[in-house]
């Protein structure tokens, strides 16, 4: 497996997980988690199947070049608890961005109302204690790893590198984020989890003019570590894949329309599979019966070869997570082996209604927003096909490197996908490039024409966010390389 390299982990422990957590969520409300029992107590009193508190400390910056000037930056600091009362199939959630014992108990008896009508088994109570986490990132603090004339003098650098690359680069756009995030999961079953993690990303837009036609590339990458990620060499390299693809596209020319093979590339492509099949895997699709993959366990959705992951315990990937926000602890979830459905990703609500295992994938934006099952880094296993092999195979198709936006209906899994970047495949040999492709089809039914997979597996730079209901959070997507038959291309020829 191919990625990019991020900063080194080391042990850390839980006790000093759950110390920072408290240091920022609880003392300075003089809170301790003993005192927590009190709010399940207040729901205990009523029928429930689960209740939880979620803590989370978060301080983010943001900041922009346009023009050769930081013109714009942004700087937030947000706290809050949310608390969530389950019982049967319904959820009562309330929050608040004043942590306090008055505000729990507020939103402990605000949750009350769903737990009246409820008719399952009460909830036992235990003692808080803090569970062991095996944490995949330090607990840095990005916003600190760099003073703010740094921060400016790295936007700077990169829009340097990019000009220099092509006289026909006209403009340049980037951006540099980081997040600090603390959280604390408490539980009615007497667990409590807490993590520490940092996110940063750094992007690149640029455009290029010749003969007044127009054309943009983009590139950027990021992880769960501080600013030292973004080394010289990878700005470079940032640089580099966002000039290329904006001369590559104003050198393209009309893409044809038609159904033919398709050969997507290593790496970002993988935002495909990741919303035309990822999202249909999803346990809260399946147990209600909306998804093109519901109650198909066991059956045949793909073609031999075809291995799809979940993963939330890659070391640093901006998709990866200690715990979820359940407190569970992520984990490397088969959804699809050989062809073959195997699993759904679950939180711990559609996981109990199911009966089936929780996967560690209970996540949610804020304490403002309720849990929902969610993918971390999907992705498809490597085959044994060389990429130079699988392109030779191809007599006459479109080869798609980069992806821009689309559209997905998870009911059925269709899709409609603009290719960033790609090119003309003839007699086995890559050709010109093209403008204007679609990718249309559906992720099912493309699983079962997938007839090579590349043995280059590579995931993405570090730069995906999913949504979903509303809500945004950072996730990794990879995939070798694959040729898809007879796939509908649409284009502008």
């Amino acid at each position: 497996m191919k990625s990019e390299a991020v900063v080194p982990t080391r042990s850390v422990e839980s006790g000093s997980l759950f110390d920072t957590a408290q240091s920022f969520l609880l003392a300075p409300y003089d809170l301790e988690a003993a005192q927590l029992s009190q709010v399940f107590g207040a729901l205990h009193a009523h029928r429930i199947d689960y209740a939880d508190l979620y803590f989370q400390y978060t301080r983010s910056e943001g900041w922009n070049l346009e023009e050769g000037i930081v013109k714009s930056g942004s700087y937030s600091i947000d706290s809050g608890v949310g608390v969530r009362a389950i019982s049967g199939e319904k959820t009562a959630f309330a929050y608040s961005d004043e942590i306090s014992m008055p505000a729990l108990q507020d939103a402990a008896t605000a949750t009350r109302a769903i737990a009246r009508a409820g008719q399952v088994r009460r909830v036992q109570v235990t003692g808080v204690h803090p569970d062991p986490v095996a944490a995949l990132y330090e607990p840095l603090d990005p916003l600190a790893s760099l003073p703010a004339q740094a921060k400016v003098a790295m936007l700077e650098k990169l829009e340097r590198m990019c000009r220099a690359l092509d006289p026909r680069i006209t403009q340049v756009m980037a951006h540099l984020g980081g997040e600090y995030e603390v959280v604390l999961i408490a539980r009615s079953d007497g667990h409590i989890a807490a993590d520490v993690r940092p996110l940063v990303r750094l992007s690149v837009q640029v455009i290029a003019e010749q003969d007044g036609r127009r054309e943009t590339g983009s590139s950027g990458g990021g992880g769960r570590t501080d600013y030292s990620h973004f080394s010289a060499a990878r700005m470079q390299d940032y640089a580099q894949q966002a000039v290329s693809q904006a001369l590559t596209n104003l050198a393209a020319r009309p893409a044809p329309a038609g159904t033919m093979t398709v050969v997507l590339g290593p790496g970002w492509p993988g935002i495909l599979l990741h919303e035309a099949i990822g999202h249909g895997l999803e346990g809260d699709f399946n147990r209600k019966g909306s998804s093109a993959f519901s109650g198909r366990m066991g059956e045949r959705v793909g073609a031999p070869g075809v291995t799809v992951v979940d993963d939330g315990t890659l070391p640093g990937r901006r998709g990866s997570l200690s715990v979820d926000d359940e407190g569970n602890p992520t984990q490397r979830t088969v959804l699809i082996e050989d062809g073959v459905l195997r699993g759904y990703i679950q939180d711990g609500l559609n996981a109990r209604l199911m009966k089936m295992p929780v996967t560690g994938n209970g996540r949610r934006e804020s304490f403002a927003h309720l849990t929902l099952p969610r993918m971390t880094n999907t992705y498809m296993l490597a085959g044994t096909q060389a990429p130079e092999e699988i392109i030779r195979s191809v007599k006459r198709g479109l080869y798609a490197v980069n992806f821009g936006g689309g559209q997905v209906d998870i009911t059925n899994g269709k899709f409609v996908f603009s290719a960033a970047e790609a090119y003309m495949i003839e007699e086995g040999k890559v050709t010109y490039p093209v403008r204007g492709a679609t990718l249309i089809g559906d992720g099912p039914d493309a699983l079962t024409r997938v007839s090579m997979i590349g043995n280059d597996l590579q995931l993405d730079s570090g730069i995906g966010t999913c949504g979903k209901e509303g809500q945004s959070v950072p996730v990794g997507v990879g995939q070798p390389t694959l040729k898809i038959d007879g796939l509908t291309v649409g284009g502008t020829a």
